[in-house]
């Protein structure tokens, strides 16, 4: 088979996600493989997509081969989707795969986001390869890789692929908002931020934003990301690891200093795009690297204005989710145009203000917990390189770390002694309920006193 790589990581060939590739040809000589640096010539092929075209229509197989950033794809193999998508090129029939690498963070999210843009282009899909960043340094990882591209032929050669997405519906249903009969009084402290990427006035998008500006009881303040002239996407050089400086000169981070975080409340506008927010959020969402892993807006409330059919986006859903659980923020409604867009606007205005009033914060399900442990030993075992991530982590107690709870570990040692002896588990057994029950028994009773 010809095999085209598309390589979505900025580093070109010192991609350590195309190192895995390297080693897969290495095992399976027997087919010809094609590189097409796409993040890293983004630029051109913004100019000029006709290269892409012909290395794709030449495939069989393509491989989608990027490292996970910030829960998706790398900005530029997001647009090199959308430019994919506008050419009209036609890969149909064709097999595609993804391989990535990252520390397991959210790359769930990313791997969703390929596929259902594989199976939007007609593309047969076969499940991809999520690896550590040093998997390929061990055997097992070895075995690991070897065992995916095996599987991915014989799933080629056999037709096994993943189940295509449905036909969306026609959005025709989508509606548009009304402007209230008066605007709500402002309170005299308090701001919301709205960040969108609205491209014309009049749209959908922005009669709900507009609304929005009417009904929330706070003063609001519209950053449009069109209007601000990215000099690109993350390059991913952790030059911003050690004191947060980015190593562009476009002014990203000062706005997002100054002009974003400082808010009490964001709120995202958007039109849903290639099963996401969009190409120009993923810049924005890669861009704020310059943060590290420092969640620095935790407890302030977040909210969506959507438009789009988001009940037909579980992935994208997933992620909006996940964002918020791992950022610290409380996720307040979503509104979104599908059904009552009025109301829909209305209730997140509410939303937001009861939760800045009352300083609400939600306490972190799965998402948030197991994206902050990731995030944990992450960045204790970086710790000498990434200096404001470690310092961070250390002033909000981050380093939790169970070998820590040196009492507890003690006492489950006792209980599990007593509990693997026949006689004394027959005598404790009944009593241990009580036992489990008897602290929260106290606090029951402290209650409204």
């Amino acid at each position: 088979m010809k095999i085209l790589v598309v390589n979505g990581s900025p580093s070109g060939d010192n991609s350590i996600t195309l190192q895995t590739v390297r080693y897969i040809k290495k095992l399976f000589p027997e087919h010809r493989y094609f590189l097409l640096n796409a993040a890293q010539r983004i630029k051109s092929l913004e100019k000029d997509f006709s290269p892409a075209v012909r290395a794709l229509s030449g495939a069989d197989m393509i491989v989608f081969c990027y490292p996970v950033y910030t829960f998706l794809a790398p900005a530029q193999l997001h647009r090199f989707i959308e430019l994919l998508k506008e050419s009209g090129t036609d890969v149909s029939g064709k097999c595609a795969t993804q391989i990535t690498t990252s520390k397991h963070f959210y790359d769930v999210t990313a791997h969703r986001f390929i596929m259902e843009n594989c199976m939007d282009l007609g593309l047969n899909y076969i499940t991809g390869l999520s690896a550590d960043m040093e998997d390929l340094l061990h055997e097992k990882g070895q075995r690991e890789a070897e065992a995916f591209f095996r599987r991915t032929l014989w799933a080629a050669g056999n037709g096994v692929f993943e189940e295509k997405n449905a036909a969306p519906d026609a959005a025709d249903r989508l509606q548009r908002a009304s402007l209230p009969e008066r605007e709500t009084v402002k309170k005299d402290r308090g701001r919301v931020v709205i960040v969108t990427d609205s491209d014309s006035s009049g749209s959908a998008l922005d009669s709900m934003t507009e609304r929005f500006i009417r009904v929330c009881p706070y003063s609001c303040s519209v950053v449009n990301l069109r209007d601000f002239r990215f000099a690109g996407g993350c390059l991913g050089c952790f030059r911003c690891a050690s004191d947060g400086t980015c190593i562009y000169k476009d002014g990203f981070d000062v706005l997002l200093r100054d002009s974003i975080q400082t808010a009490d409340a964001t709120v995202y506008a958007f039109t849903i795009k290639d099963h996401s927010m969009g190409y120009r959020f993923k810049l924005y969402d890669d861009r704020q690297f310059c943060n590290g892993h420092r969640t620095v807006t935790m407890g302030r409330p977040v909210g969506y204005i959507v438009d789009g059919e988001l009940s037909r986006q579980p992935g994208l859903r997933q992620l909006m989710e996940a964002r918020a659980q791992v950022g610290g923020n409380y996720l307040a409604r979503t509104a979104c145009n599908e059904s009552d867009a009025d109301a829909a606007v209305d209730m997140l205005a509410r939303d937001l203000e009861y939760a800045i009033e009352n300083d609400y914060r939600q306490p972190a399900d799965f998402y948030g917990v197991g994206g902050l442990k990731i995030f944990r030993d992450l960045i204790y075992t970086m710790r000498g390189l990434m200096r404001e991530d470690h310092r961070f982590y250390k002033q909000h107690g981050f380093y939790d770390f169970p070998q820590k709870q040196v009492g507890k570990i003690a006492g489950m040692y006792l209980v599990g002694g007593v509990m693997n002896s026949k006689k004394l588990s027959r005598k404790f057994s009944s009593e241990m309920t009580g036992g489990m029950l008897m602290p929260y028994r106290k606090v029951i009773e402290k209650a409204g006193k």
